[in-house]
């Protein structure tokens, strides 16, 4: 109920201004209406009234209501009301009951769609029979000058108005939408990017290596007894240190680097135009980074990182060979004391042969 009531004062919030702009333009097309008629004191005051004060009961009624949402629709209902009722008053003088008319219809399409749509016209024929049961069925078929200029300002105005109003809704939206995909794509606790995300930049750089030929480095990291640290340490203190690395990677790398949050302990990075001297200086100097964190209560934790380095080659078909030749690496890195960087097999066994005269 709480989430309903947010995002109906939200609604009720957004529809106040041009709720009071568009009644007051209107209240001046309707009295132009009404000047060449007999109209008692009371439709005067009913006027003003529902030009100068509705839009401020209405605010009021829906900010107090248990369901904010529900009693703007209904204040909606109410608007459309008044518009049927003042254009049979009015005897359906063409402009002005045309402006006023198509005006609602826009308001109740562009906030309900349809369904307001046939609701506000119910309720224009409800204002329209009342206002028939009070004054009788007339029809005057003659604009005046005066009504034509009254008019103006309502046909050019208010949709202006109406149209700022969508703006800002269709900004906020796009907004919206743009920090939902960020979400989508990142890990909660890193702001890495997440498992699924890397996956996909992995296949667009292998198909980007293999198109181009220039070089590209993968590296998988792996932080040395992560289990440990949360057995001994916390959950808390282990997700500092994740964080700490993230940080680590982001302070070290290149804004085209894409570095990922892999599973669990392990991170990995795809280096674009990095060649696998480049990329292990780099990684280097992350491992020695990570290795001087300290958290401020546990003085005697130490973090160390395995990783794992594969360059992209030619001979690699597809993404996950590249990725699994990094992930070979890694694994030798781990088995063979841990706290290095290893360099894959594949990798080694070329820098051999280029080395040989």
């Amino acid at each position: 109920m709480d989430a309903q009531r947010g995002k109906g004062l939200s609604f009720a919030r957004r529809i106040y201004a041009p709720r009071i702009f568009g009644l007051m333009l209107g209240c001046v097309s309707v009295m132009a209406g009404l000047a060449p008629l007999n109209m008692p004191t009371w439709v005067w005051v009913l006027l003003l009234t529902n030009g100068l004060i509705w839009a401020h009961l209405a605010f009021q009624l829906s900010s107090h209501s248990v369901y904010p949402y529900r009693a703007e629709r209904n204040n909606l209902l109410m608007d459309s009301l008044f518009g049927g009722f003042w254009v049979a008053t009015i005897q359906f003088n063409p402009l002005p009951t045309v402006t006023l008319l198509s005006m609602l219809m826009m308001n109740n399409v562009s906030i309900g769609g349809p369904k307001m749509l046939v609701r506000g016209a119910v309720a224009q024929g409800l204002g329209i029979i009342l206002s028939w049961l009070l004054f009788g069925v007339a029809f005057t078929p003659d604009t005046t000058p005066i009504q034509v200029y009254a008019c103006l300002p309502m046909l050019t105005l208010y949709p202006f108005a109406i149209g700022m109003v969508s703006y800002r809704m269709a900004t906020k939206l796009a907004e919206h939408k743009r920090t939902l995909s960020a979400l989508s794509r990142t890990d909660s606790l890193t702001g890495l990017l997440n498992h699924g995300s890397w996956k996909d930049l992995l296949q667009l750089s292998f198909q980007h290596a293999q198109e181009t030929h220039s070089e590209a480095t993968l590296a998988l990291i792996d932080i040395d007894h992560f289990k440990h640290i949360n057995d001994n340490y916390g959950h808390i203190v282990g997700d500092s240190v994740l964080r700490q690395l993230s940080l680590a990677l982001k302070e070290n790398l290149r804004a085209e680097d894409l570095a990922g949050r892999y599973g669990g302990d392990e991170f990995c990075v795809i280096l674009p135009n990095r060649s696998l001297a480049q990329a292990q200086e780099i990684m280097e100097r992350l491992r020695n980074v990570c290795s001087h964190y300290h958290y401020p209560d546990e003085p005697d934790l130490q973090v160390n990182l395995s990783i794992g380095l594969a360059s992209w080659r030619p001979e690699f078909t597809d993404a996950s060979m590249w990725l699994n030749e990094a992930d070979k690496a890694l694994y030798i890195a781990k088995n063979t004391g841990r706290d290095k960087i290893s360099i894959a097999a594949g990798d080694l066994l070329a820098n051999t042969f280029q080395s040989k005269p």
